[in-house]
């Protein structure tokens, strides 16, 4: 045999060797589908091939599952579901079973179903249902991991047995998305974690030492001639709204329907129509010194379900809908704002995403915002005058995201904000890399990114890059970054940066083990160096290094951690300033802190966290310590309570105060001392995986003290003491003192798939004055003699499916027939007598 020969068989070998590395399952249709509630007594279950030999990847990758603690799957189909049923055999006396709300894997077994009907690697839809009943569901990619804000309408039933315990699921095809082909081969795996000792296992092994873990499916083989049902389902709701602040009380009954379509077995349309948001939680304020805005996650189920292809190129931040207007209000003389609304109502919202088989996404979004005005009044004549804040405004999203070599893609995003009349628009354009090579080894991701601001004066046209090599497989894994922005660069229309004008370097560089040692399930460690500059005019800015390190114990599965970063040398902020050109310097920051958090498996739990900042500079004295305990306490299964309490105390900071009035060429600094405590208290009580009740509280208290240190910032970024010479610098009307309450009480009831009702009541308090001087007691004292916002709303949602509509009026139609048939009969029959 030649060279060549040989090679082409040692290949084909290799080839047919990595196959057999899939595992098959085969699956049959059933013309009498099971019953789903965790009895496996039905006929299709007793013949339906076995899927077993399950195979531990965590902690302890490779070891196989024992005769006590096998897991045994079952599948079947028909026209309107994929069934599947789980025999996972254990010690009833051991599983654990804490009941939590959807999404929530808390202290619980769990069985998984993965299903990628595309079989690509790279796009998965993941059920859960854990050992108390509950469900988890998510939508999975390799770039933007497990997006669990996804929910679908499924069903599922829990039985512990004395040998173990039993899943069964039914999952309509509503759920999938796939394509129209007469015979179809699906990637599919199945998960079970022991939550006891954390140990998950698949069915077919997973190599965690490289990256994607899609390459690891299974298939799921047998399925023919289904098809895609019509995937449209409505969601209409009506929620009663009850407001009392001040002495005022307002009702409102609001109703409202969300619709999802798929206009092809791929492509899905979501509309909110007539949206409500009345439910989304409070945002967790906090006081901001920062020179950069406050932000707060998004909490509005449409913006959260189904956005992982929108992610792409991170453009897209969706608290800008409905957020803030963007004009600002013109006073004449005597005038007085009366109104000064901070959000802006959304008329309306749709997205429609799907990927084809050949492994194109498409993604498109769209949002509209209403006309929103502001209103002055004239302090002499009493007169009212309304102004436009924001205008009419339309936001889009258009993505086209090319997936390849089952772990690659290629992607091209663009976001468009366009308002009516004299107000600015912005255009954003990304082309976005993320390409590794076939072996799951090594990876290159890189975007580019242009913005434009069409402002009433000009356009502002802003470039951004930014570029990663990494090593993705093994023990040691390293990386190279650089990032850059110009000083045009924007992008805070639809999207989110805090901050722009950047050319930075970093080196990473960690280890982590895969396989327990003696003491630790889990143990790694990292460490990084970066070097950063403006873009313009491309000066340095700063040098920093640092690292952590994390251990879970084995035994104990306790985990604790600890990371030191260090800023070395002077750096060059050249944004406390607040004004353009100008920097601050402030020199050989250390940064460092630790936690401990113990197993979660215990009745009584708590998560410590200390740390603190020094400065190691001549002429200054700041420090910063802090430090949080959060114990929990699970009562029961069904009952779990958790408090958190943070205090950070921050010494002779020095900072932005204010621009002097008598002196507008200084920008002054002042000397200040800041406390800040937070309070929290979450309490959760699952009467069963449909019922419960959730409480939330939190109080935030923040204070700061500016002393008698008034200083001047110089041209090259030093502090120049005034040492008292203005008595006009007197920073006593920069103080604050900053606190927060809030309490939400709801219960949910999922009284039918899909559809829930939902009771709300939340109070809210808010305190900001100059009192810099006065304890937490005396605070939080002044705090309740505000006035108070309570507010209770009851929400309503009910899930139509089209296809169960359909096959109503089908069986009256049917019904109607047999009546025709038989009315005529009679007729027949009446006239042969």
């Amino acid at each position: 045999m030649n060279f060549r020969s040989l090679l082409a068989v040692l290949l084909l070998l290799s080839v047919f060797s990595h196959a057999q590395e899939k595992k098959q399952l085969q699956i049959e249709r059933t013309s009498t589908p099971p019953k789903i509630d965790g009895i496996l007594d039905d006929a299709v279950w007793q013949t339906a091939q076995e899927a077993k030999g399950f195979t531990q990847f965590r902690p302890d990758a490779g070891v196989k599952d024992s005769l006590e603690n096998r897991t045994i799957v079952k599948m079947t189909y028909d026209d309107k579901a994929i069934y599947v049923a789980a025999y996972l055999y254990d010690d009833p006396s051991k599983i654990m079973s804490q009941l939590t709300s959807r999404d929530d894997f808390g202290q619980s077994d769990f069985f998984g179903l993965i299903l990628n009907p595309n079989n690509d690697a790279q796009n998965d839809t993941e059920f859960f249902v854990f050992s108390s009943g509950t469900q988890a569901d998510a939508v999975g990619t390799p770039s933007n991991g497990e997006d669990f804000g996804w929910n679908a309408v499924w069903d599922s039933k829990v039985k512990i047995n004395d040998d173990g315990w039993v899943v069964e699921m039914e999952i309509p095809y509503r759920c999938l998305r796939f394509s129209n082909q007469e015979v179809q081969t699906w990637g599919i795996q199945f998960h079970r974690q022991f939550r006891r000792h954390r140990s998950q296992y698949t069915w077919n092994t997973i190599d965690i030492t490289k990256g994607n873990i899609g390459l690891y499916h299974g298939e799921l083989t047998g399925i023919k001639n289904i098809e895609p049902p019509t995937r449209l389902a409505f969601y209409p709701f009506s929620t009663g709204i009850i407001n009392s602040f001040d002495g005022n009380t307002e009702t409102d009954l609001k109703f409202g329907l969300d619709v999802k379509y798929g206009i092809t077995e791929n492509f899905t349309l979501d509309m909110t129509l007539v949206p409500d948001f009345s439910q989304a939680g409070f945002d967790n304020l906090s006081l901001n010194l920062g020179p950069f805005e406050q932000t707060f996650s998004e909490q509005r189920q449409f913006f959260t379900e189904g956005v992982d292809l929108f992610s792409k190129g991170d453009l897209f931040f969706s608290r800008r809908v409905g957020s803030r207007p963007v004009g600002s209000v013109s006073l004449n003389d005597n005038e007085v704002t009366t109104d000064q609304p901070n959000t802006v109502k959304v008329l309306n919202a749709a997205k429609v995403s799907g990927r084809t088989k050949k492994g194109l996404g498409i993604g498109f979004f769209n949002a509209i915002t209403e006309k929103t005005f502001a209103t002055t009044r004239d302090t002499i004549t009493g007169e009212y005058r309304e102004q436009v804040v924001e205008p009419l405004s339309n936001y889009n999203i258009l993505v086209l995201d090319q997936q390849f070599n089952q772990n690659s893609s290629i992607s091209l995003v663009n976001t468009n904000v366009s308002r009516n009349g004299h107000f600015r628009d912005a255009n954003v354009t990304a082309l976005v890399a993320d390409i590794t090579n076939k072996k799951n080894t090594y990876n290159l991701y890189g975007q580019a990114k242009m913005s434009n601001v069409n402002l009433a004066e000009e356009t502002s046209t802003g470039l951004s890059t930014f570029f990663m090599a990494r090593k993705i497989h093994g023990n040691y894994r390293y990386s190279f970054d650089h990032s850059y922005a110009d000083t045009k660069y924007d992008i805070n229309d639809l999207g989110l940066i805090y901050r722009n004008n950047y050319n930075n370097f970093g080196v990473d560089f960690s280890h982590q083990i895969f396989e327990p040692t003696k003491n630790y399930i889990s143990r790694s460690w990292s460490t990084y160096i970066n070097y950063t500059r403006l873009a313009d005019p491309g000066a340095f800015t700063g040098f920093g290094f640092g690292g952590n390190i994390n251990f879970q114990l084995k035994e104990k599965l306790h985990g604790f951690g600890a990371s030191l970063n260090i800023l070395a040398g002077k750096q060059y902020d050249y944004f406390e300033a607040r004004e353009d050109n100008r920097f601050f310097v402030y020199e050989n920051r250390v940064n460092g802190s630790a936690y401990f958090s113990s197993n979660y498996n215990n009745v009584f739990a708590y998560d410590i966290n200390v740390g603190g900042v020094l400065f190691f500079e001549d002429d200054r004295d700041t420090k910063e310590f802090w430090i949080g305990i959060d114990p929990r306490v699970r009562i029961s299964d069904k009952f779990l309570v958790i408090y958190s309490f943070d205090i950070n105390k921050v010494f002779k900071d020095r900072g932005y105060a204010n621009n002097s009035n008598d002196l507008d060429d200084e920008i002054v600094f002042g000397q200040r001392d800041q406390t800040t405590i937070v309070n929290q208290v979450r309490g959760n009580y699952n009467f069963n995986p449909f019922h419960s009740l959730g409480l939330t509280f939190r109080n935030y208290w923040s204070v700061v003290d500016y002393e008698n240190e008034v200083y001047f910032l110089q041209e090259n970024g030093q502090l120049q003491n005034t040492e008292n010479t203005y008595e006009s610098l007197d920073l006593d009307s920069s103080n604050v003192n900053f606190s927060t309450w809030n309490l939400d009480l709801n219960y949910t009831w999922q009284f039918a798939p899909g559809s829930f009702l939902t009771a709300l009541y939340r109070n809210q308090l808010f305190n900001r004055d100059r009192d810099a001087t006065i304890n937490y007691s005396k605070s939080v004292n002044n705090l309740f003699d505000q006035p108070v916002l309570h507010s209770f709303s009851l929400r309503l949602q009910y899930f139509i499916d089209y296809n169960n509509v359909k096959g109503i009026f089908k069986k009256k139609d049917n019904n109607a027939n047999k009546l025709s048939s038989l009315s005529q009969t009679n007729q027949r029959h009446s006239r042969f007598l």
